[in-house]
C-alpha cells in the first residue's frame, strides 16, 4: 500500500499540471480581439484620455437617445436583440464600461482601480458629453441599472426616462451566485484566475444566471470568455466586486422622479424578485414587468419577448411584420 502512495501522489501532480496547462489563459491584448468582437457598427472613441467601445445606430435626429448600459462581466453585445429591434425607430448607443469588453481598465485622467458605482455613473455623464446628448432614456442590466439609476439621481435633467433590468441596488441575498463572480472575490484564488481561466467556469457561471441554460450558444459562451480575457479585465472585475457594498446608497432610489419601467427575470437567483418590487415601491409610478420563465438577463436570454415591454413604455408604433 506504501509503495503505491508515492505513485498516486505523482499522478494526482501531473493531472493538476495538465489541467493547469490546460487552463493557462494570458491576458489578450484589446487589438487581438477587435477583429472577431468589435467590428461594424463598432467604434472607438476616447473619453477623458481613455478609449471606449461603443456602437451608435438609428436615426441622428433622435433628440433622446436610448442608451443601455450593460452588467458585469459582460459587454455591449448583451443588448444586440435589443439594439436590432429598436434601432429602426430609435437611436441608441451601447458601450462597454471601464473594466469589461473590448474598453479595458480605467485610464487617462481617471483614478485607476475605482470601479465603484458613483465612478462610473460619472464615467456615463463624461461619454454621454463626448457624444454631445444632453439627455437621454437610460437602461441598465445588473450593475448596469444600478449605474443608469445613479445617473439619473446625480444628474435628472440629463435622463428623460429609466429602465431597471435586473438591476443591483437595495441590499438583497442572492440564492445562488455564478461560481465566477465568487472566485474574483476570493483573496488568492483570484489571483490565480489572471492567469487561469477555464471555458467551462465561464460557461457554468453563465448558466447560473440563465433561466434555461439551454439557451446558451457555443458563440456566446466564447464572447464571455475571449473578452473576460482582455488585458486587464480580470484584475478589475476582483476590484470591482471586492468594492461592491451591497445596498450601498439605496435611500437615494426613492428620490427618482423618472418614468421607470422594472424589467425581472422570475428565475433570478443571483438578484432575486423580491429585489424589483423593492423598486417598484420606492419609485413613484414605476411598472414592474416579471418574466416567469427567464433568468438575470432576460434581455439577452429572450431579447423578442422582453423588448416588446420597451417598445410600449417608449409608445413606440408597432413594426410591420
Amino acid at each position: 500500500m506504501k509503495s503505491l502512495l508515492p505513485k498516486v501522489l505523482g499522478l494526482l501532480l501531473l493531472a493538476t499540471a495538465i489541467l493547469i496547462a490546460m487552463s493557462r489563459a494570458p491576458d489578450r491584448p484589446a487589438e487581438s480581439l477587435v477583429a472577431r468582437w468589435g467590428g461594424p457598427p463598432s467604434d472607438f472613441i476616447e473619453v477623458n484620455g481613455m478609449v471606449v467601445h461603443l456602437r451608435d445606430v438609428g436615426p441622428r435626429h433622435d433628440a433622446t437617445p436610448i442608451v443601455l448600459i450593460h452588467g458585469t462581466g459582460a459587454s455591449l453585445h448583451t443588448w444586440e436583440g435589443w439594439v436590432q429591434a429598436l434601432r429602426g425607430q430609435r437611436r441608441v448607443i451601447t458601450f462597454d464600461l471601464p473594466g469589461f469588453g473590448l474598453t479595458g481598465p480605467f485610464a487617462g485622467r481617471y483614478t485607476p482601480d475605482d470601479y465603484r458605482g458613483d465612478t462610473y455613473a460619472r464615467f456615463v455623464l463624461d461619454l454621454l458629453d463626448a457624444l454631445k446628448v444632453p439627455r437621454a432614456v437610460l437602461g441598465g442590466n445588473s450593475l448596469g441599472g444600478e449605474v443608469a439609476w445613479r445617473v439619473a439621481v446625480m444628474a435628472p435633467s440629463r435622463v428623460e426616462r429609466l429602465v431597471l433590468v435586473d438591476a443591483s441596488g437595495p441590499h438583497f441575498e442572492p440564492e445562488s451566485v455564478p461560481l465566477g463572480f465568487l472566485i474574483a472575490r476570493t483573496p488568492v484564488l483570484n489571483q490565480l484566475t489572471e492567469h487561469l481561466l477555464p471555458r467551462p467556469l465561464v460557461a457554468s457561471s453563465l448558466a447560473n444566471v440563465y433561466g434555461d441554460p439551454q439557451r446558451l450558444s457555443p458563440e456566446l459562451v466564447d464572447r464571455y470568455f475571449e473578452l473576460t480575457l482582455r488585458e486587464g479585465n480580470r484584475r478589475a472585475l476582483g476590484l470591482r466586486l471586492r468594492q461592491l457594498v451591497p445596498g450601498q446608497d439605496a435611500e437615494r432610489i426613492g428620490t427618482i422622479r423618472q418614468p421607470t419601467l422594472i424589467l425581472w427575470g422570475g428565475r433570478d437567483r443571483l438578484i432575486p424578485p423580491s429585489v424589483g418590487r423593492t423598486f417598484q415601491s420606492s419609485i413613484p409610478g414605476s411598472r414592474l414587468v416579471v418574466f416567469d420563465s427567464l433568468g438575470h438577463v432576460p434581455h439577452e436570454e429572450d431579447p423578442a419577448r422582453t423588448v416588446e415591454a420597451v417598445r410600449a413604455f417608449l409608445e413606440l408604433p408597432v413594426q410591420p411584420r
